[in-house]
């Protein structure tokens, strides 16, 4: 037990150390940023971002999310540019390296060839004096305090900052170009986050696959609609196109005697729930569980059917 209280008493140090760290890196936040978003902002190339060791884990992060949020970046190994990689960087782009120190020798060919092509360079680092930060045109810096680990050896704190920094740079990015969920549905197709993001039009039935039938359409065919369509339910229009009901199986139960001596029109459900095709799909989801339901009509801006969602659609594009 003893033990373990101190397990929980060093993490908590680690934790309480690194948050410490992100206070005083937003206090500290000053004009280098601003100009880092300004200069992005007016720039026509992409955001080439490289570091070594944690910091090139750390660029490889930061890279990936401005590119996922309207920024076009890429990762550029420091060693791999050396040997070949440098014609990734054009005289269009800008150069963010990160290191701690500023001082890793294998970021030295890539910052001379920045100042040999007068490529834009930004240092984020920890120390103002050191050589990458003297060379850049615009610096960030990470403020220099302790490790978490007791002995200024592992990077810890320094790495939540440059990460931090990272994601802050991102968001302001992204909101400065007025990026919206639907962008970043785009850029996010596949995965859990294209999921949640996903339109009701982009995972519902259309064209003839849509259960429909007119007011009039005897029962007999409307059971064979809902027999061959394989919903289970089907939807019923005016002459105009525009939903007036949906039958299902319950209003089937409820019209059992002489079934097939009535029209569409007399057995279906007047105004059912439906949602529109640019609605997420998993407000559908959502829809459909509250009313415990199994299909939504989507219907354009004049009521008239665009298409059908089953709940099976949902749960097959992970929405759940």
């Amino acid at each position: 037990m003893t033990d373990q209280v101190t397990y929980l008493a060093t993490a908590r140090r680690v934790i309480t150390q690194e948050a410490a760290g992100l206070t005083a890196l937003a206090d500290g936040l000053g004009q280098g940023f601003a100009d880092t978003v300004d200069l992005i902002l007016n720039s026509k190339g992409r955001i080439i971002v490289s570091g070594i060791g944690k910091s090139g884990h750390i660029a490889r992060k930061i890279a990936a999310t401005l590119a996922s949020t309207g920024t076009p970046a890429q990762f550029v190994h420091p060693a791999e540019a050396s040997h070949g990689d440098m014609g990734m960087v054009t005289k269009h782009d800008i150069v963010l390296a990160v290191s701690n120190s500023g001082e890793a020798p294998e970021l030295a060919n890539l910052v001379a060839y920045t100042r040999r092509f007068k490529i834009p360079l930004i240092a984020l680092s920890s120390r103002e004096g050191s050589t990458l930060a003297t060379q850049s045109d615009i610096r960030i810096n990470i403020p220099a305090l302790g490790e978490a680990c007791g002995y200024g050896v592992v990077p810890t704190t320094s790495t939540t900052m440059s990460v931090a920094i990272g994601d802050a740079l991102a968001i302001t990015l992204m909101e400065a170009r007025a990026f919206t969920p639907d962008d970043f549905r785009d850029f996010h197709p596949g995965g859990s986050l294209g999921a949640q993001l996903s339109k009701v039009a982009d995972l519902m039935h259309k064209g003839s696959n849509v259960p429909l039938v007119g007011l009039e359409t005897p029962m007999g065919d409307t059971l064979l609609t809902i027999s061959q369509k394989g919903f289970g339910v089907v939807g019923v229009c005016d002459t105009n196109g525009h939903l007036q009901g949906i039958i299902t199986d319950g209003d089937l139960r409820r019209h059992m005697d002489g079934l097939l001596d009535q029209v569409a029109g007399t057995v279906m459900t007047k105004d059912p729930t439906t949602i529109a095709p640019t609605a997420l799909a998993q407000e559908a989801l959502s829809i459909m569980n509250d009313r415990k339901i199994t299909c939504l009509f989507a219907v354009d801006n004049y009521a008239k059917p665009a298409g059908i969602l089953h709940i099976h659609d949902c749960l097959r594009a992970g929405l759940g």
